[in-house]
Parts: structure tokens; C-alpha cells; sequence
């Protein structure tokens, strides 16, 4: 699929809803068809030849909107080719491909959107095609605010602190959203090292013998390696200007930027993602001399510093009362670093082999599992400690009622799927429609794939297969949520260099937030408040179209493992 190009121009139903990019041909197929008045459809191949014919399901009730909607079911169409589906007085579809290795352009775009979030750098249109810009950000003349000031750092004291990848449609840079990002694309590499080896996303150092996702992680990676007090080892919670940039690009903006206090979360994250990258950077020595080793040393040295300052928190208010100049960028706010520390806890036993790490930390294994978010990160030493278990012969005792609790909570996903509008697990509450609900269909796509990975049950990856269906356009907005895919695609969203580089279409591979009823961005633009269809594709609303690097990690994970898996 050509990047930024539709793929049909005739018009097509918006009311048959299904994966815009395509289908695997062992897989399930599944569209869902809108209305109640229908009974059958066919699946066509170009030529208008009826290749498959089928009966529509039974109605179901959307739970939010009332609407009625029918589940097309063509898995027995195998055969590659391109299709379109066609239901009797409604229309046809857009044009869909089944083949292998279809989410293969999803997922590397996905992963080069990171790319295209590089602070401090030049994007060339050798890599970066038509949305080549200049560096903006050097970031070597950081100012240390005064709610930082530590022994040797006084106020306004310059430090550098270049690279690392802008958070969202924003321009700042924060610990606490890099930690969750970082841990999901290193367990990403962690869980399925081999297909890496030849994963091509086009960057300045794709010909280094080092995977491209590594290359990519290690940009930011290094950017968070400044971010640690080197006198003491704690982490400074965000590198940000006081006020937001304006919708302009990167290398318009010259107002100062500062690192901001020192807290605990912050400090647990990165000492999370260090963990975990200097055990998987220890394989690749020859090329990166020391980075492993720095990266240990500032985790053990992290682990330290929140040892010692359990229940520093980073409040943006008091910080704002007490000191100047204000703040007003994202908070990243967290009043509880119980999930940080056990997640810290269990990359460092996994990085270390010493169960000492998690004494004294509650596991929360016989309470139900959270879907991971930037402020609650419990379930991703879940998945650490999964993955490790065999490598450090973990007990029964330990690991057991951990898998049992991933596997309990994507079990309470799969309840009643059949009786879902869409036939997803994403959506069946409208707590899922919260700020980045793409993300957390990817998220509990992920959850599925770890029960899948446990259990070998395919329920779990069929299931986890749905919501990558919802996120490329089987859902209730109609739109595929990934820039640059898809026959109704997401061509406005609230990211600054989209808007501001004059170009028509955004920069692609980047995950919009989706359906948000709470809109508080107050666009006026929005056509529904049905927490499904809560979505405007229009660079006002950062409450439903704004992109962040956390919502862009699981979109990668979950179709970079589905390929994976299908694969194998």
C-alpha cells in the first residue's frame, strides 16, 4: 500500500465497517454491516464476480448509540486477491486485500512515526520523503528550574540534554510518558527478537547491523540517560518550555527550556526502562562499547535515589506556587509510585537474576489486573516476569497466580464478545472511550496476545486480532485511525508539524487518540456524543485526534506481533 494515497476514489458505503487495510488468509474475516434491514451480502473480486456469498448475523444493540448493526462473516474466503464487500440497497465497500504479511506496512509505519518524533535532528527527505524538516530543539542549553536546583546544579544552571522524541502533538519531552513507551517497544524486541532482524522502516541507521526498532528506541534512550542527576541519581520529570509552542514546526521555536523537579515516579520509570535496556543491549556490545553498562549503572543508581525519596511527587500547582517561571505543559502528575516500583522491581530482577529486588513489593497477583497507562504500570512487570520466568527458573509460587491474573483478565474481555456491535472487546464499556482510546484497544490487544502466549489458545489472538481490526476502521467512527492507511483515513490531526508544514497530507504512522465523549478540547466540530462515535478528525481536538508516543507503542507492538505470529 502507497503511503498517502486513498485506495479507491469511488464511493463507497460508510455504513460497512471492517479492517480498511486487510486480512491475513488464515484468519478470521469479519465486517460489520450497519442497519437492520439487511439479510445478505457477497464479497466480490474486482472483475464483479461474486466470490463468496454469506448470511448477515443476528442484530445486535449498540450499547451506546442504540444503533443495530449485523457481523458479515467471509473467514472461509481465502484466497488472495483484492475485494470489496456488497450488501443489497446499501452499496459497496471500500476495496480490501487478503494476503500474507498484511499488517506488515502497519506495523513498520507504526514504528517509523517515531522517526518522525525525533527532537534535535534533521529529518532528511532521503528518510523522511516529503515531510523532510529541519532540526529543531538542539536542546544543548537546558536551563535547570528552579524546582530542580540540586548540590552543583544551581537555578539556571545549563545542561544538554539534545534527541529523545517529542511526546505528542506537542514539542516537550517527559520521563514518565517515555517510560511506558520505551518498556512497551523493548518488550516488543524481547518477545520476538528474530523477526527484527529484518524489520526495514528506512532510518538514518538502518545499514548498522542493529535492528531498526533498537536504533529507534536507543535515540530516546540516550536523550533519558541526561535526564538523571549525575551527583545523586534522581530523574528530572520533564524537559519542557514553561508554555506550549505554538502551531508552528520545530525549528521556529527558540523559547528557553528547562528541566523540571526531580521526583519518584519519574525516577522508578527510568530506572524501569535502563533495567531492561542494558539487559537487552548487553547482545549487541560490539556495536553500542559501554552503552549496556551505562545504562545499569544509572538504574542501579536510580533505584538508589528512590530508596531513599519514596514519596516525592511531581504536582504541577505547588510547583507553579512556589516557584517561577510557571509551567503549564502536560503534568504527567502521579501521587503513587507503588506500580512504578514494582515494575522498576521486576526489570531489575529480571536484568539481575536477584530476587532481592522484589522483597517487600506487593504484587497485587490476587487482584484484578490493570490495563497499562503512563500512570499505572503494574501489569508491565506482569509481563516481564512472564517473559523471564523460564530464563530465571522462576518458582510456581511466584509466577503462577501472575499468569493466572493476565489470563483472568483477558478471559473478562472475551465475555459476551458475541453480543458486541462491533465484535471487539474494545468498546464494550464506555470507560474504554477515555483520552487515547486507540490505546487502549492496543493495550488490550497486547493483554490478549500475553494469554495468548501463555495458553496458546486462539481465541485470545483472534480476539486480539479484532482490535487491530477496530483500530485500521471496524469501528463506529468509520475512520482507520492510523495516518496514512486506510480508505476514510485521519487527515487533520492535533500534531504540530502536521499542521503547520503546509503539506496536505499529515505525517503517517501515527496513532490518533480516538472516540473521547468527554471532549474537552470543545472543538466544534464534533457530530456525535455516543462515546463510540465521540471523534472529529480536525486538528482542534486534542481530546479525540492528537497522536502521543504512548498511544504509538502498543499500535506498534500489536501489529508488529500479530505479523509475527502469523508468520511463524
Amino acid at each position: 500500500m502507497q503511503i498517502g494515497k486513498p485506495l479507491v476514489a469511488q464511493k463507497y458505503s460508510s455504513d460497512i465497517r471492517l479492517n480498511q487495510v486487510g486480512f491475513y488468509p488464515a484468519a478470521p474475516k469479519i465486517a460489520v454491516v450497519v442497519g437492520d434491514n439487511f439479510t445478505d451480502f457477497l464479497v466480490k473480486d474486482p472483475s464483479g464476480k461474486a466470490v463468496f456469498k454469506g448470511k448477515l448475523g443476528p442484530a445486535r444493540q449498540n450499547q451506546h448509540s442504540g444503533k443495530i448493526s449485523k457481523v458479515a462473516d467471509f473467514s472461509n474466503l481465502k484466497k488472495t486477491g483484492k475485494y470489496t464487500i456488497e450488501v443489497s440497497g446499501l452499496g459497496k465497500s471500500a476495496v480490501f486485500e487478503i494476503k500474507a504479511k498484511i499488517h506488515r506496512e502497519v506495523a513498520e509505519a507504526s514504528l517509523k512515526g517515531f522517526y518522525y518524533q525525533r527532537a534535535s535532528t534533521d529529518l532528511p527527505e532521503k528518510f523522511a520523503g516529503k515531510w523532510a524538516r529541519p532540526a529543531g530543539h538542539p536542546d544543548h542549553k537546558v536551563l535547570v528550574h528552579p524546582s530542580a536546583v540540586s548540590d552543583g546544579r544551581a537555578e539556571n544552571f545549563v545542561i544538554s540534554s539534545p534527541k529523545g522524541w517529542y511526546d505528542a502533538g506537542d514539542y516537550n519531552k517527559y520521563i514518565v510518558n517515555s517510560g511506558i513507551t520505551m518498556g512497551t517497544l523493548l518488550s516488543l524486541y524481547e518477545d520476538f527478537p528474530l523477526f527484527f532482524e529484518n524489520f526495514n522502516t528506512n532510518i538514518p541507521e538502518n545499514n548498522n547491523s542493529i535492528p531498526d526498532l533498537l536504533d529507534e528506541v536507543i535515540w530516546n534512550l540516550r536523550w533519558m540517560l541526561t535526564m538523571q542527576d549525575p551527583a545523586d541519581g534522581g530523574v528530572y520529570h520533564k524537559l519542557t518550555n514553561p508554555r506550549f509552542d505554538g502551531m508552528v514546526m520545530p525549528d521556529q521555536c527558540d523559547k528557553p527550556r528547562y528541566v523540571v523537579q526531580k521526583n519518584t515516579v519519574a525516577t522508578l520509570d527510568f530506572v524501569a526502562v535502563m533495567a531492561q535496556a542494558g539487559r537487552i543491549l548487553k547482545g549487541f556490545e560490539n556495536k553500542l562499547p559501554g552503552l549496556s553498562d551505562s545504562c545499569l549503572v544509572a538504574a542501579v543508581k536510580g533505584w538508589e535515589w528512590a530508596g531513599k525519596h519514596p514519596d516525592i511527587f511531581y504536582n504541577q500547582d505547588e510547583v507553579n506556587r512556589k516557584f517561577d517561571p510557571d509551567v503549564v505543559t502536560g503534568a504527567y502528575g502521579d501521587r503513587n509510585a507503588a506500580d512504578e516500583r514494582f515494575w522498576a522491581a521486576a526489570e531489575m530482577y529480571a536484568t539481575t537474576g536477584k530476587a532481592d529486588y522484589l522483597k517487600n513489593i506487593d504484587l497485587k497477583s490476587g487482584q484484578p489486573m490493570t490495563l497499562p497507562t503512563w500512570s499505572m504500570v503494574h501489569a508491565m512487570g506482569y509481563y516481564t516476569l512472564i517473559r523471564s520466568a523460564e530464563r530465571l527458573k522462576m518458582e510456581g509460587a511466584l509466577i503462577d497466580p501472575i499468569r493466572n491474573n493476565v489470563r483472568r483478565f483477558a478471559d473478562g474481555l472475551l465475555k459476551d464478545i458475541e453480543k458486541q456491535p462491533y465484535h471487539t472487546v474494545m468498546g464494550k464499556t464506555a470507560k474504554d472511550y477515555s483520552w487515547g482510546s486507540s490505546s487502549v484497544a492496543a493495550n488490550q490487544g497486547i493483554a490478549l496476545l500475553y494469554s495468548y502466549k501463555i495458553s496458546k489458545d486462539r481465541k485470545y489472538l483472534n480476539a486480539a486480532l479484532g482490535n487491530l481490526d477496530y483500530l485500521l476502521g471496524r469501528n463506529a467512527t468509520t475512520y482507520c485511525f492510523l495516518t496514512g492507511f486506510g480508505s476514510k483515513r485521519v487527515m487533520h490531526p492535533h500534531h504540530r508539524p502536521s499542521v503547520a508544514d503546509g503539506i496536505e497530507d499529515p505525517v503517517p504512522g501515527l496513532l490518533s487518540g480516538g472516540p473521547n465523549p468527554a471532549q474537552q478540547d470543545k472543538c466544534k466540530t464534533y457530530t456525535s456524543k455516543f462515546a463510540d462515535e465521540s471523534f472529529t478528525d480536525d486538528n482542534c481536538s486534542y481530546a479525540s485526534n492528537e497522536i502521543a508516543i504512548n498511544w504509538n507503542a502498543p499500535m506498534v507492538y500489536l501489529a508488529a506481533a500479530i505479523e509475527a505470529i502469523m508468520e511463524q
